[in-house]
């Protein structure tokens, strides 16, 4: 059994390196809300229009994808903060099954 004083220990621990982890990268942070926030105001008639007629990416886009490709914990960080709300409004609009 766990004794209060360890699961107390742990619980913080646990709270300190993910408020870390969040300061680490701050304007992929900003980023990622931007791109969270996209999805959550789009419509799913705009999401589908996206899907069939994709726009070419940016430059400011294709460095971020570059960063991201060169920085596994960045990379990893930005996909654990988008994933889930990016891939619930997928589900909703009936992009993924």
């Amino acid at each position: 059994m766990v004794k209060r004083p360890y699961l107390c220990a742990l619980l913080f621990m646990l709270v300190y390196l993910s408020v870390a982890e969040a300061q680490q990268y701050p304007i992929m942070d900003m980023i990622a809300d931007k791109l969270i926030q996209k999805y959550q105001q789009s419509t799913c008639e705009q999401l589908w229009e996206k899907k069939e007629k994709p726009q070419p990416k940016s430059q400011m886009e294709q460095n971020a994808i570059q960063v991201l490709k060169n920085n596994p914990q960045m990379r990893t960080a930005f996909i654990n903060k988008v994933a889930a709300p990016i891939a619930n409004k997928m589900f909703q609009c009936g992009l993924i099954p």
